[in-house]
């Protein structure tokens, strides 16, 4: 019974109070958006706006989160393994390598905008939960592994003298942003850059996975043969923001024991 009903209300009278579920507005797509967790300003301005979408699809599908999870994990899977299959076809040029890395590019960012919608879903809806959060910290623990091993194979097809420790140090030091990322939900979140100016968000991009994903996907459609040089490059910034993340650290901590 509504609050302030009076107790002997007819049950028509009720039924008028209380219009049924079905009948109740629905979210719209800012009202996901406004509970989004952002990520960086692209992922701001794409990937969780994007993502809004699909929670309010998914809502109206009748979808739980962990549904929308699953199919982040399936697509994002989907895309990487095509890569792989077909890396050696793209670089003797039997396949347009241009296509089947828009093909990737897409379906990475719609898997990362479902990863979004995910999280939106579940705490506008009131469905979020621990195990949901594991299936999530899990599946993009796995399209992250897809994800690195696609573009390692790339790089491996246009330029075969491509260096297996490379592959390795690559990828363990792109694992650096899903740990971080996972960090900085905790209770002792902490950024080493607090400022929220526009230069410093720019700056940012750098490690904004929805940005990143992006880069990867245009260098792969359009100048795979650079492929090699695009995991030096992340193996630089990420490995470079982990040693300053450790030093960091250890200064704070140093400094709280001597308090």
């Amino acid at each position: 019974m509504r609050r302030g009903s009076p107790a002997t209300a007819s049950p028509a009278r009720q039924a008028a109070a209380d219009p049924p579920a079905e009948a109740r507005q629905a979210p719209t797509a800012a009202d996901f958006y406004a509970v989004n967790r952002g990520g960086g300003l692209y992922s701001e301005a794409v990937s969780q706006r994007l993502g809004a979408q699909f929670a309010v699809l998914a809502h109206r599908l009748g979808l739980a989160p962990s549904a929308v999870t699953l199919i982040n994990l399936v697509l994002g899977l989907a895309a990487s393994a095509l890569l792989v299959v077909f890396a050696p076809a793209a670089a003797r040029g039997d396949l347009p390598a241009w296509l089947l890395g828009l093909v990737a590019l897409v379906a990475w960012q719609v898997a990362y905008s479902l990863d979004c919608a995910d999280g939106q879903l579940a705490r506008v809806t009131g469905a979020a939960s621990p195990a949901g959060a594991r299936v999530d910290i899990l599946s993009d623990v796995a399209v992250q592994i897809s994800l690195v091993t696609a573009i390692g194979a790339i790089a491996e097809a246009h330029r075969e003298s491509t260096p297996a420790w490379l592959v390795a140090l690559f990828a363990g030091t792109w694992m650096v942003n899903l740990v971080t990322s996972v960090l900085a939900g905790g209770a002792n979140a902490a950024s080493l850059v607090n400022s929220s100016s526009l230069p410093v968000r720019v700056i940012k991009l750098i490690r904004d996975y929805g940005a990143v994903v992006l880069v990867c996907g245009l260098v792969l459609a359009f100048v795979p043969a650079a492929t090699v040089w695009l995991m030096v490059a992340f193996t630089v910034v990420n490995g470079g923001f982990l040693l300053v993340s450790i030093a960091a650290s250890t200064r704070t901590g140093i400094t709280a024991a001597r308090r």
